[in-house]
């Protein structure tokens, strides 16, 4: 009798632990860290202007930064959330008929930092395809000058980023747990104040900023 209660546990037990790896996905859960690279563009919204040299009003350039973030497997899906913070060399010459402004200067894109979370699902035991949301605070630097007056401002933006991605589980054998990434991600800004030497800085107005950027990551798993 004790036999067959063995052997029933046993068969039992091969067809729960199957189900139950597939439940933790352990391929992506648990802590992570990346580094990032890629591309940035940061451009006036719809509702907005502006007068750049040409007619071309996008701030572009190299992106690259750094993010942490934490996988929780649900089922059949995986949950996190996450982290980054990045800069950008990103900068443009403005010819701007804003007073202010003094006509002529140099907008340029500074830090970016971001927190959010994102929800996925395992396309293969080792590829996540995923979508992101979340909060995003960035930076510019304005320098206008006018041939003898210079004038520095600081604009900081607040807004929301979406986005979508695919993650690939390399398990190499000397990086068991590292990864590769490429994400699509836009941001909104909505909101921004300015920081004026000598003037502090000014309370929040409107804006409608645009950012887009293509993102590739190496990271690894803990």
């Amino acid at each position: 009798m004790r036999n067959y209660v063995l052997a029933a546990f046993l068969a039992s037990a091969c067809f729960v632990a199957p189900a139950a790896a597939q439940e933790t996905n352990p391929v992506f859960t648990g802590p992570r860290i990346a580094v990032l690279g890629g591309y940035d563009a940061i451009k006036p919204g719809s509702s907005a202007d502006s007068e750049l040299d040409g007619d071309d009003q996008t701030v572009d350039g190299f992106l690259y930064g750094g993010e942490i973030g934490y996988d929780f497997s649900a089922g059949g899906a995986v949950i996190g959330i996450e982290g980054e913070i990045s800069d950008s060399t990103g900068r443009v010459n403005v010819a701007s008929t804003d007073p202010d402004f003094f006509g002529f200067g140099r907008v340029s894109t500074a830090r970016d930092l971001y927190v959010g979370a994102r929800a996925g699902f395992l396309a293969s035991p080792r590829t996540l395809i995923y979508a992101k949301g979340g909060y995003t605070n960035a930076k510019l630097n304005v320098v206008a000058v006018d041939g003898a007056t210079r004038q520095d401002a600081n604009f900081k933006l607040d807004g929301y980023r979406v986005g979508a991605g695919v993650e690939h589980a390399m398990g190499s054998f000397f990086l068991p747990n590292a990864f590769v990434k490429l994400e699509y991600r836009y941001s909104n800004y909505g909101d921004a104040r300015a920081r004026l030497p000598g003037f502090g800085t000014t309370e929040s107005f409107d804006i409608d900023t645009d950012r887009h950027q293509v993102v590739a990551g190496v990271g690894i798993r803990f």
